[in-house]
């Protein structure tokens, strides 16, 4: 917590509650044109972060999927950035600007845990979004991508694959410096053991792949500029996973920041690939789009995304975070286990959610962005925040999913939706025994 909020008195609860009650504006159904209404403010920023309390939480999905298409409709945004992996977030990419016939239900997020991403409320944003990019040139249809980092072996086979159709000798190269990692593109987590037991690192075979497929970039740009950055970015992505499993074992706090930076750092990729006006919206959890420094995370040294784009763009960055109080929520008991619909309990008395719901408003957007009264001063004292994941453990959740946070540095707005369901996964969710995801044990 910052020195300066030490002289400053905090508010009763009651005054906490009137203050929130003030200033909730109440929001129309999520299927409602007027949604998005609200969120018109937001339209001078080039990008726009939306947050979720939980992964599995149908209207969390539905309120950014409204949001995000009055963005792109009405004010020029033109990139989906995703807590996802790249490759996968690929699949779906290509679909939506019909680069090339993709079944990407079929095809992507395969592994645990399928439901964040494969589930119908993505899909119906996605058939719009293709549907949305058909009446566009090539060259303004709105991309869908993963920022990050877990990908390791799919990773590995996506930049083999482009150069064995652009350049076979380059590929034959590629296949000798990735050979380090072969053994362990399933299981990237016993890499990053091994290492720290004192096998040899593969941090330099994979840095010297990636020189040399910037080396060649002017060549291979002029044979197809979209391929050669699908390519670039896949062995960036190799690149920081190889870092994150190995550092994964010497903290946390190190791998978490690790792949915050790689996120950020492939978000500025994309807007740079995209161009000077290129503006975009980040689909994340609340602990990457918020600021992680007015948070527990931050007071114990780590950053996320939030925070860096805070950081670089200022005022043109927008921290929107999700809550909820009670309902369903789509998540295992354990990691790699089954998905589950368990009903969330209700929040902590002594928690921010637990002051929105005594507010009485149960869709609301609550907005702090500009200012400078006596909500933003009521809202710069930390209490407790609820997290769930893709696990989910109501029988310890105090210990497993709450934190502490300043919610007037954390976010620049918040939406509360009282009530919530479990997203409608596509498909079987029956966990493969036999595929070791990448994020396996560490994924959050």
């Amino acid at each position: 917590m910052s020195a300066s909020r030490a002289h400053s008195s905090e508010p009763s609860e009651d005054q906490l509650v009137a203050l929130l009650r003030q200033h909730a504006e109440p929001l129309p159904a999520l299927d409602e044109p007027r949604f998005a209404d609200a969120f018109e403010r937001y339209a001078d920023a080039r990008v726009v972060l939306i947050g979720e309390a939980s992964h599995g939480t149908s209207e969390f999905y539905r309120a950014r999927a409204a949001i995000t298409r009055r963005l792109i409709e009405q004010h020029g945004f033109s990139i989906v950035a995703v807590e996802a992996d790249w490759p996968d977030a690929a699949r779906i990419d290509c679909h939506c600007r019909q680069r090339e016939p993709v079944a990407w239900a079929e095809n992507a997020f395969k592994r645990f845990p399928s439901w964040m991403w494969r589930n119908r409320e993505v899909d119906g944003f996605v058939r719009w979004l293709r549907e949305h990019n058909a009446a566009l040139t090539a060259e303004q249809r709105v991309e869908f991508r993963g920022l990050d980092v877990y990908s390791l072996g799919s990773s590995m086979r996506e930049v083999l694959d482009y150069l064995d159709r652009t350049d076979p000798a380059a590929a034959a190269a590629a296949r000798r410096r990735y050979g380090c990692l072969s053994p362990w593109q399933e299981d990237p987590a016993d890499y990053g053991r091994n290492v720290m037991l004192g096998q040899p690192s593969c941090e330099n075979a994979v840095i010297e792949q990636l020189q040399a497929l910037l080396t060649q970039r002017l060549a291979y740009i002029d044979q197809d500029g979209e391929r050669f950055f699908n390519a670039e970015r896949n062995a960036r992505v190799v690149l920081a996973a190889e870092h994150y499993y190995r550092a994964m074992y010497r903290g946390s706090t190190e791998s978490w920041n690790l792949r915050d930076r790689h996120m950020f750092d492939t978000l500025r990729a994309l807007l740079d690939h995209r161009g000077a006006d290129a503006k975009a919206v980040v689909w994340a959890h609340n602990s990457h789009i918020g600021n992680a420094a007015a948070t527990s995370m931050g007071w114990g040294g780590e950053f996320n995304i939030g925070e860096l784009c805070r950081t670089a763009f200022g005022r043109d960055a927008v921290l929107i975070g999700m809550a909820t109080d009670r309902g369903e929520v789509a998540a295992a008991d354990n990691w790699d286990e089954p998905m589950r619909r368990k009903q969330v309990i209700p929040s902590r008395p002594d928690s921010w959610e637990q002051l929105f719901l005594r507010a009485g408003v149960p869709a609301s957007l609550t907005d702090w962005r500009d200012d400078r009264g006596k909500l933003r001063e009521a809202l710069s004292h930390p209490r407790l925040e609820r997290a769930i994941g893709v696990i989910y453990r109501p029988l310890t959740e105090r210990q497993s999913h709450y934190f502490r946070a300043i919610l007037a540095e954390q976010f620049d707005a918040l939406i509360w939706l009282e009530q919530t369901q479990a997203v409608t996964p596509i498909g079987s969710q029956d966990i493969d025994a036999s595929v070791v995801p990448d994020t396996y044990p560490f994924g959050e």
